[in-house]
Order: structure tokens, then C-alpha cells, then sequence
């Protein structure tokens, strides 16, 4: 499973993880924090702001930062959960987490937001994620459809926390 998470939440979330790996997604202003107290096997953090297109001052989400996140989550080991949070838990982890599972599951793109919408009502992946990582997989629009077709989440300030399958078809 891929445990999706805002950051005001983490700490209860990984309470009951025995062992995780952890991807943090958060603007390049947030402050330096010490994430030693995460007990973590892996920790990567990505830094770039919540946008969908290219905006001056802001650093928007590229396919290098798409390419990292892809291979964050093709190392991570059976045995640990794979965590990934950002501020709110709605946009950029829930387009991190959707990426990682469609990278996983070729074909299943469709299945895999539906489910992500069932099990998280507010999720709005962040567009320009997903269409970047649709093209670095070659996904030939599969992806940003299936993302259209779930529309934008319901309004809400921050996300539940919740788990996406990693592995598909799920039963």
C-alpha cells in the first residue's frame, strides 16, 4: 500500500507504521526541518510549489522531479510502506502516489484513479505531475484521462489521511 498523508497528520500516520519510506513534497520555502525524529528507512524530499503551469518565482514540477519520484517509488522495498505527504495530502502527494501505482501497473490507469477517488474524496492530483509522469512513461494521455475523469476533488482544507494499492488488479 501507498499511505498518503498531510503534513499535520504524519506523525499520527506513521504511529502505526512499523517500517516506511518517506516522500516529502513540499514548497522550496517551507522551512528546514529535522526529520530525524521519522523513523524512516529512506527519506527523500522534493521541493517545488503546488502549481500546474510554469509561474515566475515559483518552481513548478519538471520531469526531473517526476523521474525522482518514479524512482522513489520503484525502490522501495516489499517489506516497508511507501508514505508520501505534502502540506494538505489532496494535490502533489495524491499525483505522486497515482504516478507511482500507474508506473507499477501499466493498462490499470482508469482503475487506479477511480479507487484513488473512493478512497479519498477531496484528492485533486496535481495536473502537471501527472502529465509529466504520463509522457516519461509513455502513457500516451491514459493517464491525465483518468485523472479528467475522476474531476477535481471535493473542497476541503486538508486531505484524510489514506492508502492507495500498490499492486493491480486489486481484489
Amino acid at each position: 500500500m501507498i499511505h498518503v498523508s498531510s503534513l499535520s497528520a504524519l506523525s499520527a500516520v506513521t504511529a502505526r507504521l512499523p517500517n516506511y519510506d518517506l516522500l516529502t513534497l513540499l514548497s522550496p520555502d517551507y522551512p528546514p526541518a529535522d526529520w530525524n525524529g521519522f523513523a524512516c528507512e529512506r527519506h527523500l524530499r522534493l521541493a517545488f510549489h503546488d502549481i500546474v503551469e510554469p509561474m515566475p518565482g515559483l518552481v513548478a514540477p519538471d520531469r526531473d522531479l517526476m523521474r525522482a519520484v518514479l524512482e522513489f517509488g520503484r525502490d522501495a522495498q516489499p517489506q516497508r510502506t511507501l508514505l508520501i505527504h505534502c502540506w494538505a495530502g489532496i494535490s502533489r502527494s495524491s499525483a505522486a502516489a497515482f504516478a507511482i501505482a500507474c508506473d507499477r501497473n501499466p493498462g490499470f490507469e482508469r482503475d487506479i484513479a477511480s479507487e484513488l477517488r473512493r478512497r479519498s474524496p477531496s484528492a485533486t492530483p496535481n495536473r502537471l505531475m501527472v502529465r509529466l509522469t504520463d509522457d516519461l512513461l509513455e502513457r500516451d494521455g491514459r493517464m491525465v484521462e483518468a485523472i479528467d475523469a475522476i474531476g477535481r476533488g471535493a473542497e476541503a482544507r486538508e486531505g484524510e489521511p489514506y492508502e492507495l494499492p500498490l499492486q493491480w488488479p486489486i481484489g
